[in-house]
Formats: structure tokens, C-alpha cells, sequence
């Protein structure tokens, strides 16, 4: 009978025994948890001192009802919160813009100005809560009203904790909202590094993020090594920048997918950790243990999730969420089962949660730390996805780095290759989608989506216009020019940028300041 294949192509055996780790080294590829290589985990005592983070996901319509979201989840147990945007503030687009016609409020919360931002954190401790915000090309934008609402509050720089995603090269290689080009994103990428180190010390600078390379389609090993590869060049960027690597390379995070291959998925976490450990420490000279760790954050896998059938979902999530945890995550998001059709109703973002915590309570797993290490099949699948990610990173070093292969098209083609290859398999019944290609219904139950409000976009308008009106506009102006001043030369843009926000200027507004002195990415086509 012929192996099976991973999800990263590479053979399944029916049967694992001592002959496949035959000159496993255990010091040096395991180690002991929280040391070298960090195969074990990132801390000596993982989940059994206390849980990973349980961060949820929301955000949607205006600041004012993503607010009560976000009450809901902290009175419901979570540790963290992860806010997703709209489009337009991705972007950096104000509300009122043309161009965000039909958008506003659609996919996450609209954020135009400090008076928003203040909205979205009314009544939530931001020294008690770690924050998360998925944003990239504006991350400095939305990291620093964060911290002028924190200061509002009377709360200091050094006492927020939480993340800006930040990670604009895999939009290039597959999501799509970058602003600026390449060069000029790194250097804003090394701005933040250095103004965090200085500013916002327990701040997470970056979240290098293979979720979305994921959902694009990338295998497990792709996602790994695609991601690992960005992040070789944000601290190439840094460097460069001036920053010692022990200074700004312990506060790198990282974000990836959880999908329901459960063996795969432990075995793709070990290894990347094993990676990374190399990689800082044998080709940056990190010193720190701290910057040779890999501390990640998981999200459940919002492409596997289905419309026909959608409480399947749940125990769809059960399992990715399990996957994340018995790999060693530091903070998970699982999906709510009606992902696949609408934003999630609050019974379903309530049940994604409880699903976590009956991970984190009602099993055993937090008991003892990594107790898949030693497994025939765990650990030869580890060793065996660790040789992939590495020929692939190699791969992208050889045509000069992460930007030159993506200005090539080398990831961005790798990565539709394997979801074509996907496609092809359920079309044609090869792989299982419960639901969808098997164990299909004839009539599927009726389901009310949550909707937005269409008035949403007319009421960002009219917050927007009595903005304008209310606030020192020549101030305003000053301080856009000051921060398109430091664009120019070398200085630090986040000290003007803040100075602006503060003033209330728009994130549009500081968005269309740097436009006009850096440009806006244009892809090229390469075949």
C-alpha cells in the first residue's frame, strides 16, 4: 500500500517505529523546554503554570458596537483582544474617501481618527488587557492612537502589551493591502522597531504572519518557510537601520494557521521553532535567548470552514484549536462556526471561546509540557518538514531574498500552485470536505447572518465632518508637513505622526502625507 501524503506533499507512513529516528540526536534537536532549540516549547513550563492567551477576534461596523463586542469577550473569560479592521483603514482610506464607497464597516471596525480609536476602548483596562491588531501597511498609525487613548487614561508606553500584525511583505506575496513599496514599508518596519524600543517596550512590534500565505493556499512547509524568509529580511532591515539585534529581535512575533491535520500541524510548530533558533543565533548573532525564541500566535483555519453544514465548523475548530495547542502556541483565536457566511453572531463567537477553554480546563493537555515529544510519527514528521521549510527558505535566499523573490513572483506562484493542486483533489473527490463533496444534505437549515448597518458609512461621514470643523486644522497641516519632512530625510516618522494624530489629522489624512513622498506600490506581473 502506497504512504499518504501531507498537506506539504511529503509521505505519511502507516506505521512509525524506532528505525525512523534512527540518529536522532535529542539534545540537540529537542532539547529540554523553554532552551535551545525551543523544539519543546519557548518556556520551560508552557501551559502547566497557566493557559495560553485566549484572544478573540472581532470587530465590525462602528468603534461603538465593536466596543460592546469587546466587553462581551472580556466578561466571558478572554485574556486578549484582537481587532480586525475594515478595508479602507487597511488601506489608509478615510471613510468619506471615494474610494471607500461600500466598504466602511464591511470585513471589521472603521477607525478614521483618534476619536474613533477612543470610542473602541471606552471602559477597558489597556494596562489589565493585551491588545492585538491585525494591521499592516498602517500599523504605526493605529499603534500610535493606541497609545495616545492608553495615555488618555493616564495609562504609560511601558504598561501596554499586545501586537500590531505589521508584517506588509506577505501582502505583496498574498493579501493585497500594502500602500507604499517595498523599500520604503521596511524602513517604516524599522521606524516602529526602534520608536517601540524606546516608547512601548512591552509592545510586540511585529507579527510575521504565514496565516494569510495559508488561506492563499501555501502548504504547511510554504507557510513556514515563506514566513521565516520575511522575517530574515525584517531583521536584515533593522540591522541596517542600526538596531542590535538583541535589542529588537526579542519582541518579534509571529503568526500562523491551525488546520485540522492534526500530526502535520504539531510537527510544522516544532520544527519552525527549531528553524528560527538557527537562524537568529547562527546567522544574526543573537546572543539573547529571548531573540532566538519563536513565540507565535495561532488563528484556526478560516478556509477550511464550510457554508454547507456550518456547526460542523465546530468541531472542525475543536481540532485546529488542539493542533495549535499540543505545537506550543502563546495566544490562540478559533473561528466561530458561521464564519464561511457572515460576520459571527455573538452565540457563535461566545461558543468559539468556550471551545478554547474547554481545551484549557476539561482536558488534560495542560498537565505536562509537550507530551508528543519522543513520538516515532511526530518526531520524524518534525525532521522531515524541518529539511522542507529549509530548502525552500534556501530557495528564496538564492534569488536574492524575500523582496527580490516576491518582485519575481516566486512565492506568490509557489503558493498558487498548491492551492490549485487543492482544488483540483476536492473537485475530484480525492480529498474529503465533509459537507461539501461528502455526507452532503439534501436541504441545509435556515441560518440569519449578522448584518452591518448600511447607515454605518453616512455616520462615519458626519463624524468625519464635524471633525474638520472642530479641530485646529492649521495645526493639523503643520503637522503633516513635519512628518512628511521626516519621510524625506531619516528621522523617526512615528514622533511626527503621533504629534499629528494627536492634533486629530485622519489616518487617511497621515496615509496621503506619505503617499506623496514615498509613492504607492504598483505589482508587477512576472511569469
Amino acid at each position: 500500500m502506497a504512504d499518504a501524503r501531507s498537506e506539504s506533499d511529503l509521505p505519511i507512513k502507516p506505521l512509525y517505529a524506532a528505525a525512523d529516528l534512527a540518529g536522532f540526536d535529542t539534545p540537540t534537536q529537542l532539547g529540554d523546554p523553554g532552551k535551545y532549540p525551543f523544539t519543546r516549547g519557548v518556556y520551560p513550563s508552557m501551559y502547566t503554570g497557566r493557559p495560553w492567551t485566549m484572544r478573540q477576534y472581532a470587530g465590525f461596523g462602528t468603534a461603538k458596537e465593536s466596543n460592546e463586542r469587546y466587553h462581551q469577550l472580556v466578561a466571558a473569560g478572554t485574556g486578549g483582544l484582537s481587532v480586525a479592521f475594515d478595508l479602507p483603514t487597511q488601506m489608509g482610506y478615510d471613510s468619506d474617501e471615494a474610494i471607500s464607497s461600500g466598504e466602511v464597516g464591511k470585513v471589521g471596525v472603521a477607525i478614521d481618527s483618534i476619536d474613533d480609536m477612543r470610542v473602541l476602548f471606552d471602559g477597558l483596562p489597556l494596562d489589565k488587557i493585551s491588545t492585538s491588531m491585525t494591521i499592516n501597511a498602517p500599523g504605526s498609525t493605529l499603534l500610535l492612537l493606541y497609545q495616545l487613548v492608553a495615555e488618555e487614561q493616564g495609562i504609560p508606553g511601558d504598561k501596554l502589551t499586545g501586537t500590531i500584525q505589521n508584517d506588509v511583505l506577505k501582502e505583496y506575496i498574498a493579501r493585497g493591502t500594502y500602500i507604499y513599496p517595498p523599500k520604503e514599508s521596511l524602513r517604516l518596519i524599522a521606524d516602529i522597531f526602534a520608536y517601540c524600543q524606546a516608547e512601548m517596550p512591552r509592545w510586540n512590534t511585529i507579527s510575521i504572519s504565514g496565516y494569510h500565505m495559508a488561506e492563499a493556499g501555501a502548504t504547511p512547509a510554504q507557510e513556514i518557510a515563506f514566513t521565516l524568509a520575511n522575517a530574515k529580511e525584517y531583521v536584515r532591515a533593522a540591522q541596517k537601520a542600526g538596531l542590535d539585534v538583541d535589542d529588537f529581535a526579542p519582541r518579534l512575533s509571529f503568526f500562523f494557521v491551525a488546520r485540522t491535520t492534526l500530526l502535520e500541524e504539531i510537527a510544522k510548530f516544532r520544527a519552525a521553532r527549531r528553524i528560527w533558533a538557527k537562524i537568529m543565533r547562527d546567522e544574526f548573532g543573537a546572543k539573547n535567548p529571548k531573540s532566538q525564541m519563536l513565540r507565535f500566535h495561532t488563528q484556526t483555519a478560516g478556509v477550511q470552514l464550510t457554508a454547507q453544514q456550518p456547526e460542523v465548523n465546530l468541531i472542525r475548530v475543536a481540532l485546529q484549536g488542539l493542533g495549535a495547542v499540543l505545537g506550543g502556541t502563546q495566544s490562540l483565536h478559533t473561528n466561530s462556526y458561521d464564519e464561511a457566511i457572515a460576520l459571527p453572531t455573538q452565540k457563535a463567537a461566545r461558543l468559539a471561546l468556550r471551545t478554547q477553554q474547554v481545551i484549557a480546563y476539561e482536558t488534560d493537555v495542560c498537565k505536562t509540557v509537550d507530551p508528543f515529544a519522543g513520538s516515532y510519527a511526530i518526531e520524524a514528521m518534525t525532521d522531515e518538514l524541518e529539511g522542507a521549510i529549509e530548502d525552500l527558505i534556501q530557495q528564496v535566499e538564492d534569488r536574492g531574498g524575500a523582496v527580490r523573490a516576491i518582485e519575481q513572483g516566486f512565492q506568490k506562484g509557489e503558493i498558487e500552485r498548491s492551492a490549485y493542486r487543492v482544488a483540483l483533489e476536492i473537485d475530484g473527490g480525492e480529498r474529503t470536505v465533509i459537507g461539501v463533496n461528502k455526507f452532503t444534505i439534501d436541504v441545509e437549515e435556515d441560518y440569519e447572518p449578522l448584518r452591518v448597518n448600511p447607515a454605518i458609512e453616512s455616520e462615519q461621514r458626519d463624524r468625519l465632518a464635524r471633525l474638520r470643523a472642530e479641530r485646529d486644522n492649521d495645526a493639523v497641516a503643520a503637522a503633516l508637513e513635519a512628518l512628511k519632512a521626516a519621510a524625506r530625510g531619516t528621522d523617526n516618522v512615528l514622533y511626527p505622526m503621533r504629534e499629528a494624530l494627536r492634533a486629530r489629522a485622519t489616518g487617511g489624512e497621515v496615509a496621503h502625507a506619505l503617499r506623496e513622498v514615498w509613492g504607492m506600490y504598483v505589482p508587477t506581473d512576472a511569469f
